[in-house]
């Protein structure tokens, strides 16, 4: 079905405008939508460019439709951020042009022309775009869908503009590759590898910029600002890079496959595996450092960081190897920790009692010391699913404990659904930008299909599971996998064959709400049956960021920055890849496809600070916003 916005369907056409709109839109050619977008952006030029006054603010607005949405990263509001509804965006479009040279919008003729494309359900004429200001060359992204009742009259339905590059500070990439004096032959002087060894010492100069964390979010982060210019350093308590998969248990691979998984500059090989295993990851990290030539501090704990708002630099103590501590001053501290930090070990009353070992899922390697022995898993998420399956491949008798309802969906082909655009023959930079320009209720819109999509696809699993008791769901408003992932997290499995062991009953699953207690031997239940236990493990999460904040930062640093990751009340992710209120402190998480698109507008917005062309604190309290 065509989802048709409110304007439109509001003037009782339905039937017959669902039947024009896809019938005009199956007849246009190449030729046709190129001069569609190329009559939009004519438009849309000329009312830019003209003063505010209410004939040219009619014809903005008339470009877009009623409910329309703009989202900027970084080209026109120095933010990431989401305008609804056509009035709206003409009043923040003309706020925010106001000041800037902004050049014609024109079409990017080196991307895929313009052509009819179907997304979150809407068919709509998808073109990329170009433009200028005077501070910086921008990409962007237009759809456009007919009027009601005036089919030749073409109105945008998403607007996406997006900072390329700065204007004299372009990444050092390709034809601004480093010259001959950056690596010359002076054979009196110090070499490539001097070089390196003294910039990673840090011995006579501090960093601009530190990065709590190396694993992919870190590591995206500093490669991007490294080729900027800007001196980095990540630091990580773990003993090698890539240790944060290395040391995770025996039998993980990754659940999302290879071609969405790419870091900034260097795919993976094209002989890799579709889906990676741990330790070819971590071999990678330890490469990808390497050969970006990265600064990374490895054994290397921060153990607090203050703000002096007189030098606007922080004072970062560290803890290395052998209980050695530097501090180090830099301007910025980025945390590239994940979505989640300290190990969340919730109070059960009764535990204690246990006999056993208990151990957070992080603590968990392989199940071959638990063989033909008895094991508890508590939690019903991902690493709660993997871990039960190795237990049980290892020859224990597992019992999960289901403490909430959870979202289960089949890794192939179920999971890969929000994928598929990644197959449409198109360049990872195309597809992440499609990726990126999609407004939060759209790509709502298409989660809602995708989960759908799934249920059927899974029937006759997510059946088995209801009849053994198995409490399902599928995210808030049916939203998905995707959507848990970026509110809580977490609260979702990829069934790689847990769930089929499940349904048979060789791994078995009990309701929390079903234990009377713990005993020192394992479980009493209501029902009077006792579950023998040899080992629980606690797949239970962990604490969002906050409580790493408040422990590195303190209390006072923690309420000022305030909520990290989901939505609340806003369209974009809480204190993600933006100034936050705390000066000098950023966050980057997310996926590995995340962390590669919103690396790069991090790493310029402290590039703008650092060359002065973007003030040092224009976001208030939480997220910024447009006027």
């Amino acid at each position: 079905m065509t989802y048709l916005t409110n304007d439109q369907s509001s003037q009782g056409q339905w039937p017959k405008y669902q039947l024009l709109f896809v019938e005009s839109l199956v007849k246009m050619n190449d030729q046709d939508c190129i001069a569609v977008v190329g009559s939009w952006l004519a438009r849309f030029n000329e009312a830019i460019a003209g003063e505010s006054n209410e004939k040219s603010d009619n014809n903005l607005v008339g470009l877009f439709h009623i409910d329309s949405y703009w989202r900027d990263a970084l080209a026109l509001s120095w933010s990431l951020q989401t305008v609804t509804d056509n009035e709206s965006i003409c009043r923040a479009l003309r706020a925010l042009t106001a000041g800037i040279n902004i050049s014609d919008l024109r079409l990017d003729v080196a991307a895929t022309p313009p052509r009819v494309v179907r997304r979150a359900g809407t068919d709509a004429i998808e073109a990329f775009i170009q433009f200028q200001t005077n501070v910086a060359r921008c990409r962007g992204m237009l759809r456009l869908t007919p009027s009601a009742n005036q089919l030749d009259i073409w109105r945008a339905w998403t607007f996406f503009t997006a900072m390329d590059e700065l204007i004299g500070f372009e990444e050092k990439v390709n034809r601004n590759r480093p010259t001959g004096e950056s690596y010359s032959r002076d054979f009196r002087g110090p070499n490539w590898l001097d070089k390196r060894i003294a910039a990673v010492d840090y011995d006579s100069h501090d960093p601009d910029v530190l990065i709590v964390g190396g694993g992919h979010a870190g590591l995206s982060i500093a490669a991007r600002l490294a080729q900027l210019g800007v001196d980095t350093l990540i630091v990580d308590k773990n003993n090698r890079v890539g240790d944060n998969w290395r040391n995770r248990y025996h039998a993980l691979t990754l659940h999302n496959q290879l071609h969405v998984n790419h870091l900034p500059y260097l795919p993976f090989p094209p002989t890799w595996p579709t889906y990676i295993p741990k330790d070819m990851l971590a071999m990678w990290f330890e490469s990808y450092a390497a050969l970006m030539e990265l600064n990374f501090w490895t054994e290397s704990e921060v153990t607090s960081a203050i703000y002096d708002s007189g030098t606007n630099r922080w004072k970062v103590d560290i803890r290395q190897a052998g209980g050695n501590f530097r501090q180090l001053e830099p301007r910025h501290v980025i945390m590239a920790t994940g979505v989640s930090g300290i190990p969340n070990l919730p109070h059960i009353e009764t535990l204690a009692k246990f006999g056993g070992p208990v151990l957070h899922s992080s603590q968990y390697h392989d199940g071959e010391g638990w063989s033909g022995k008895n094991a508890i898993v508590l939690g019903s998420g991902n690493s709660a699913h993997d871990i039960a399956q190795d237990l049980h491949s290892s020859g224990a008798k597992v019992t999960m404990v289901q403490r909430g309802s959870s979202l289960v969906v089949n890794i192939e082909p179920s999971a890969q659904f929000p994928y598929l655009l990644y197959d449409e023959n198109r360049s990872l930079d195309e597809c992440d930008s499609i990726t990126t320009s999609m407004p939060l209720p759209l790509t709502k819109e298409a989660h809602r299909h995708f989960t759908k999509q799934a249920r059927d696809t899974d029937r006759t699993l997510l059946e088995g599971l209801e009849h053994i008791g198995f409490r399902l769901d599928f995210g808030e408003d049916d939203t998905g996998w995707q959507f848990k992932y970026l509110t809580r997290g977490g609260g979702y499995y990829f069934n790689v064959g847990c769930s089929d062991l499940l349904v048979d009953g060789k791994i078995d699953l009990v309701q929390f709400d079903q234990i009377n207690s713990f005993i020192s031997s394992g479980m009493k239940m209501r029902d009077g049956r006792q579950i023998d236990a040899d080992v629980i493990i606690l797949a239970t999460g962990y604490k969002p960021q906050e409580h790493l904040v408040s422990k590195l930062f303190g209390d006072d640093v923690a309420s000022l920055v305030g909520p990290i990751w989901g939505y609340g009340d806003t369209l974009e992710l809480r204190n993600m890849y933006c100034q936050t209120s705390q000066p000098g402190l950023w966050f980057i998480a997310g996926s590995f496809t995340q962390c590669r698109i919103n690396s790069k507008y991090l790493a310029l917005q402290i590039k703008a600070i650092e060359q002065g062309i973007m003030p040092d604190q224009i976001a208030p309290k939480n997220q910024p916003s447009i006027p």
